[in-house]
């Protein structure tokens, strides 16, 4: 298994292409943002209110909120494409056979993919207060 360079100038000198010195900064960068990402979200939803207070009204209420539709994309994209190429890594370093990790990394960037457009739709297709009353209505009875 090779050794991951640990510092800016050994990465630089280290990979042989500029997109691969691009890829190990971004795995920096993106992991101290994901710490920021993840605490903000939840500092918003477990800390800010009590969570036995969380019902679907509230999260229709937050979810129809720009911001938080924004911020949770990139929460989504940041994680996603961190946890891709880190997977990606790990290809490259156990995959022996060229053919075995051409398919891995297919396989890996399709699922990512999916899983990304799935997940954007997902916060922004959906009208979150025409739900909440439908949801309402069903409870009380029609």
């Amino acid at each position: 298994m090779a050794t991951r360079p640990r510092s800016f100038s050994d990465a630089r000198t280290a990979y042989s292409t500029n997109a691969e010195l691009v890829w190990w900064v971004f795995m920096r960068v993106s992991g101290l943002l994901l710490v920021f990402l993840v605490f903000g979200h939840l500092f918003f939803n477990n800390i800010q209110i009590n969570v036995a207070n969380v019902d679907y009204q509230y999260v229709a209420d937050r979810m129809s909120k720009a911001w938080v539709r924004v911020y949770d994309s990139f929460l989504i994209g940041f994680a996603l494409l961190h946890g891709t190429n880190g997977l990606r890594y790990v290809i490259e370093d156990n995959a022996r056979q060229p053919s075995r990790r051409f398919w891995l990394k297919a396989t890996l960037y399709t699922v990512s993919a999916a899983l990304f457009v799935m997940g954007v739709m997902t916060l922004w297709a959906f009208d979150y207060s025409q739900m909440g009353d439908a949801i309402r209505e069903l409870s009380h009875g029609g």
